[in-house]
C-alpha cells in the first residue's frame, strides 16, 4: 500500500491517483449526479474548492479515453457501488430470459 503525499493545486484526477496524492473521496458526486438526471447542473463553490478536480474525476469515469483505467477508482466510493452493481447485474443476467425473434436467449455477462 502506498502512503499518500499531501499536495496542493492538483487539477488532474489521473495525476492525483497515479502519483498517490492525498485525496478526499468525492466520487459519490458521480452517483448523485447520475441519479438526479438533471438537464443542467450548476456547481457553485468558492475558489480553490475542487471544482476542476471534480470535473476531471467525472471525465475519467465517463470518457472512453480512460476505458481501461479502473485502477483510478479502486478503493473509492464509486468503485464499491460499481462492484455491487456488477454483482447484481451478473446474478440477474444469469436468470433473465428474453424472447427475441421467437428465440429464447439467455443473457450472460462475463
Amino acid at each position: 500500500m502506498y502512503e499518500n503525499k499531501p499536495g496542493l493545486g492538483y487539477q488532474n484526477f489521473e495525476e492525483v491517483r497515479t502519483e498517490h496524492i492525498f485525496y478526499i473521496d468525492k466520487t459519490d458526486f458521480i452517483r448523485e449526479w447520475w441519479e438526479y438526471a438533471d438537464k443542467v447542473t450548476l456547481i457553485t463553490r468558492p475558489r480553490r474548492f475542487g471544482k476542476t478536480l471534480n470535473m476531471s474525476m467525472t471525465e475519467c469515469f465517463f470518457s472512453n479515453k480512460y476505458a481501461g483505467r479502473s485502477d483510478l477508482f479502486e478503493g473509492l466510493s464509486i468503485w464499491e457501488m460499481f462492484l455491487r452493481t456488477m454483482v447484481f447485474m451478473r446474478r440477474k443476467a444469469l436468470i433473465q430470459k428474453t424472447t427475441f425473434f421467437r428465440t429464447t436467449v439467455l443473457f450472460r455477462m462475463t
